[in-house]
C-alpha cells in the first residue's frame, strides 16, 4: 500500500513539475543516448551533421582496420607480410581500443549536446529581458 502511494506521489511530483518545460523545444538526452548506440546517431538526432559524419566515419575507419589487422594476424603463417606476426596482434588490439573509444565518446558527446542544446539561447538574451519576462509571469 505505501508503494503505491509512494509511485503516485512522485507521478504526480513529475506531473505537476513538468508543466512549465516546453519538451518539443529541447532535446531530450535520454533519446540521444539512445539514438547514440549507433554510431552518430546522437549526433544526427541533435542535428550536428558534421559531427556525425565524423563519428561513422572514424567508427568505419577503426573497424576496417581492426579487421584487417585481424586478418593479417590470423594468415600471417600463409602470406608474406612486411612485420613480425606479434605485431599485427598489437596493431589489432590497438584498434579494439580505438572503436570501443571512440564509441564511448560519441554517445558522451550527444547526450552532453542534448543537455547544452539551448545553453546559446539562453546566453544569447539580454538580463534585462528575463528580468521583464519573469516579471509579466509573475502578474
Amino acid at each position: 500500500m505505501s508503494t503505491r502511494c509512494i509511485i503516485i506521489l512522485i507521478l504526480a511530483a513529475e506531473f505537476l513539475l513538468g508543466q512549465g518545460v516546453d519538451t518539443t523545444a529541447y532535446k531530450n538526452p535520454k533519446k540521444a543516448f539512445l539514438f547514440s548506440l549507433s554510431p552518430g546517431g546522437g549526433q544526427l538526432y541533435n542535428g550536428k551533421w558534421v559531427k556525425a559524419i565524423m563519428f561513422i566515419g572514424l567508427e568505419a575507419a577503426a573497424t576496417k582496420s581492426w579487421l584487417e589487422n585481424s586478418h593479417i594476424y590470423n594468415d600471417h603463417d600463409n602470406g608474406n607480410y612486411p612485420l613480425r606476426k606479434h605485431r599485427y596482434l598489437e596493431k589489432r588490439n590497438k584498434y579494439g581500443w580505438w572503436m570501443g573509444f571512440i564509441y564511448l565518446f560519441g554517445m558522451l558527446d550527444a547526450v552532453v549536446d542534448a543537455h547544452l542544446q539551448p545553453f546559446d539561447e539562453i546566453m544569447n538574451t539580454t538580463l534585462e529581458s528575463t528580468q521583464k519576462e519573469e516579471n509579466q509571469d509573475a502578474e
